[in-house]
Formats: C-alpha cells, structure tokens, sequence
C-alpha cells in the first residue's frame, strides 16, 4: 500500500517565509496544487508545440546543451545499460532550440530530453515571465524538456520545488531512511550525477533484490498535472515520469538549512575513507560517537557543562568556523 503526500493550498503561501514554515520546516514532500498554473509558459504549451517553440525562442541565449538521445525501443526510460557499464542513451551536444524543436514535432524514432538547464544562462528572462512568488529568494530556477520519459530513482542534495509545466508527471518517493532496501548503485558512474536505487525500476519480486519488498509499501507516488507543484526536501528518492507527448518541469534547487561552508555528503565520504576499513567492533564504536557527536538523539553533548565550557561545541553563529578550525588543526598535526 503507498501512502498519501501532503498538500497545502496555494493561497495559504503568501511569501517565502510563509512556505519555509508551512512546507520547508516539517522536512516532508507537500503538494502545492496550480502553483504554476497562471505562468505564460503553461499557457503557450498548452496550445501546442508551435506556439511553445515560438515562445521560447524569444529568450533563447543560443547556447549549446547537452540532451539525452535515444532510440524509441527504450521507450524514454533512461538507464543503465544490462551490466551497467555503459547507458541505454547516448549524450549529444546540440543547440537548445534544435533540441526543443525536435522535441515539439515528435518522432516515432528516438526519444528525446534536455534537462537541469540554467534560465538565467539558457534562456534569459524567462524566470522574470514566469515568477513563484513563495520561491527562496535569489534562486534561478533550471528547466526540463522532453518527450515521455521515466527518470530512474534518485535523490538530491538540495531542496526542491518541481512546477510541472507541461505534460504530466507521476513522482514514486522513498525516505532516505529506505536507502538500504533501494539497492543504490555506483557513486561515481551516475547517469546525472547523483546514485540511483536500482530496485526501484525492477519487477516486482526480482531475486536480485529482495529487501525492497520492504521498501515498496512506503513508497508515496503523487500525480501531478500543468500547474502543479512538489516541494522535495533533501535526500528523499524520487522516480519521476513524464507521460505526455511534450512534457515541461521547471524546478528550484536550494539548500534550505545551511550551517556551514562543508557540505554533508563530501563530508560523510571522508568519514567513509577514515573508518569503513576497520572491524566491525571499532566501526560501532565509532557509530556511537557520531551519534553522540553528530546526530544528539539525546541533546547536546556538553549539556552538563556549563556552555562557557562548550568551547568549540559552543551553540551559535560562529559553531561551524570553530569546529572547522579545530579540524583542520589536527589534520595538519597528523
């Protein structure tokens, strides 16, 4: 059985600081219905391939992208090849107005999609045509054009707002804390940079993956049609299709909680290279320490102290700066 994702009325989102405590702060996916749904984009897609490509082309900067190709038996799921060495596409260079064209006319022979384009570099004055008013300030948003595609599962390191366009979309989410029934593959052989969970594409009851049974029934699948939006927090799998003939998503990407300049996962690989080779006796024990270090499930670790006496594990703006420092120091002493 999926579960449900929750929604918020758009009218409710008066502003970003309105959607950062109503959507961002409860850190789960929310459906915000006809976000989108009075832009001039979702309006010129609406009426068909002729007069999107005429509208775009009015801020089209003329730039190269890069577009994922491929042949119509693959049916726009974009994957890895049977023994994962290679894709079941091939990436082409081509200018983004040939792209979107191509797009537009339909083809029974390939399968085309361009995606994570920067506007502001791509297709200046777009964004400024086409405005969220309750998206984090200072966020260019990026774009997502293609024919029916299914995008294998994955996460991102950044928070997300998807405002489907065109087209319509069916997002299947997984919590992060599902990540080891999903079946992650390669970190560094990705398809567009991030893992993708394996199992997630499979058929039900393939033996090559049997924990995700366990996984399927927290699945949360959302239906979205032009207009609609998802807010994804960080690190929550998604696999994304898109099912109609032409299909537009413009997304925000944006860290909604930074604390400090080092990001998590570069930091979480260091700490993979410093401790996965070690027995499993010292590996639990290391795994306390970051519990108690790190993730606190019983508060801070020198509540006892008095917090003049926290020193680097002081709670405030500079925490960070001086962890980091303390850090660095012993590395170079090492």
């Amino acid at each position: 059985m999926t579960q449900a994702a929750a929604e918020i009325d758009r009218a409710a989102l008066d502003g970003h600081d309105a959607f950062r405590r109503l959507v961002v702060e409860p850190c789960r996916p929310v459906v915000i219905h006809g976000a989108a749904s009075d832009w001039p984009l979702a309006k010129v897609a609406k009426a068909g391939g002729d007069a999107l490509t005429s509208y775009l082309a009015r801020f089209d900067a003329g730039r190269q992208v890069e577009a994922f190709v491929g042949d119509a038996a693959i049916s726009g799921r974009y994957d890895y090849n049977d023994d994962l060495s290679g894709f079941n596409f091939r990436r082409q260079a081509m200018p983004l107005g040939e792209a979107v064209g191509r797009i537009a006319a339909g083809s029974d022979n390939e399968t085309l999609y361009v995606g994570s384009l920067p506007i502001t570099n791509t297709l200046p004055g777009l964004a400024e045509d086409n405005r969220l008013p309750f998206a984090p300030p200072g966020v260019s948003p990026l774009i997502w054009i293609g024919h029916a595609s299914t995008v294998a599962c994955h996460y991102d390191m950044m928070d997300n707002i998807a405002c489907v366009v065109a087209g319509r979309r069916t997002f299947t989410l997984y919590p992060p804390d599902a990540i080891g029934d999903l079946y992650v593959g390669p970190i560094d052989h990705t398809m567009a940079g991030q893992p993708v969970a394996l199992a997630a594409g499979a058929e039900p009851g393939d033996p090559r993956y049997p924990r995700f049974e366990q996984a399927r029934d927290r699945a949360i699948t959302i239906e979205l049609g032009p207009g609609d939006a998802l807010y994804m927090p960080k690190l929550w799998w998604h696999r994304v299709e898109a099912t109609g003939t032409l299909n537009i998503l413009v997304n925000y990407w944006w860290d909604a909680f930074p604390v400090a300049p080092d990001q998590p996962f570069p930091t979480m690989l260091l700490a993979m290279s410093a401790i996965v080779g070690r027995p499993p006796a010292e590996r639990a024990a290391w795994r306390a320490w970051f519990d108690h270090y790190v993730f606190r499930p019983d508060g801070h670790p020198l509540a006892h102290l008095p917090e003049d006496r926290h020193g680097v594990l002081s709670d405030g703006p500079d925490h960070a700066k001086m962890v980091r420092a303390h850090a660095m120091r012993m590395l170079r002493a090492g």
